[in-house]
């Protein structure tokens, strides 16, 4: 069975490989407003991957050309009445199916009854509807979905109801965007200052760093480069959530010195992606339904 350590560096290895190929990163990715598009889901949970999950199934998505957002494993897609797909000769053997972690929790027993909680990653396979045979899945694949979106408007409506749902400081103006910490407020220039999708990706940053204070982040040793690309992966998976494309710019500035903590700490990336995760979680909060707790 491989390591924690050995699983971190394995996935790394694998974001760094995708980063140097010159791709768009893996968090950001133009989804279109199908509804079959966007944040990777499981197809029996329902629930969005999170984390470093997000990650790898976008670079598989990439690699292979894949479009819909449900992914399951073999086992669920056979009780579904799916057939994965054979793997074709021009994939190496091993790379049809995308490996994802999970953390266990395992409590240890230590001296006076005390218990010692640590976790303990877990690799799984799975696979995108795309690589499953079954016209009745059909409903799941991009293009039998049903756009939510004007893509004719740089208006989202979603978006522009989180934003308000919110009710964060946002003042508007000038020609810098930054959250300011000590007064608790966010700066962006005004809206018509941006072309496309620029305005809510710079904003849904800004609401990141926002989250800082309000869900401790902890960025250890890895100061301002981790706290950016936190921003910048949050940022996306907001956007992606609501169906707003993003695009190339506004990354390469930091591309190398993310690169470098990466090679550096095999955990660098895990620490951001999952801190995104959480801070797209939390942002989102504001406007979705509460749930129903069962007693």
């Amino acid at each position: 069975m491989s390591t924690n350590q050995q699983i971190r560096s394995e996935i790394t290895n694998q974001i760094i490989s995708s980063l140097e190929s010159g791709y768009l990163p893996p968090w950001r990715k133009p989804w279109s407003s199908d509804r079959n598009a966007g944040m990777p889901k499981n197809v029996v949970s329902g629930d969005l991957y999170s984390g470093v999950n997000i990650l790898l199934l976008q670079i598989a998505s990439e690699r292979h050309g894949f479009q819909s957002r449900h992914w399951g494993t073999f086992k669920q897609w056979q009780e579904l009445g799916g057939k994965v797909m054979r793997r074709p000769s021009h994939v190496s053997q091993g790379k049809w199916g995308t490996k994802i972690v999970f953390c266990k929790p395992v409590k240890k027993q230590k001296d006076h009854d005390e218990e010692e909680t640590y976790f303990l990653l877990r690799t799984y396979t799975v696979f995108c509807v795309d690589q499953v045979e079954g016209e009745h899945l059909d409903y799941l694949r991009v293009g039998h979905g049903t756009d939510t979106h004007n893509e004719d408007s740089n208006i989202y409506e979603d978006a522009d109801f989180l934003i308000a749902a919110t009710e964060a400081d946002i003042r508007h103006g000038g020609n810098q965007a930054f959250y300011d910490l000590a007064e608790d407020y966010i700066q962006v220039p005004n809206r018509d200052q941006f072309s496309g999708s620029g305005y809510y990706e710079t904003l849904f940053h800004e609401f990141v760093h926002w989250s800082e204070k309000r869900l401790n982040w902890d960025r250890n040793n890895n100061g301002y480069a981790l706290g950016e690309l936190i921003a910048e992966i949050g940022a996306c998976y907001l956007c992606s959530e609501l169906g707003i494309p993003t695009n190339d710019e506004n990354h390469h500035a930091y591309l190398d010195g993310w690169l470098r903590n990466m090679k550096q700490d095999s955990s660098f990336i895990f620490k951001a992606s999952s801190q995104a995760s959480k801070a797209a979680d939390y942002i989102m909060s504001f406007s979705r339904e509460p749930a129903e707790v069962s007693c």
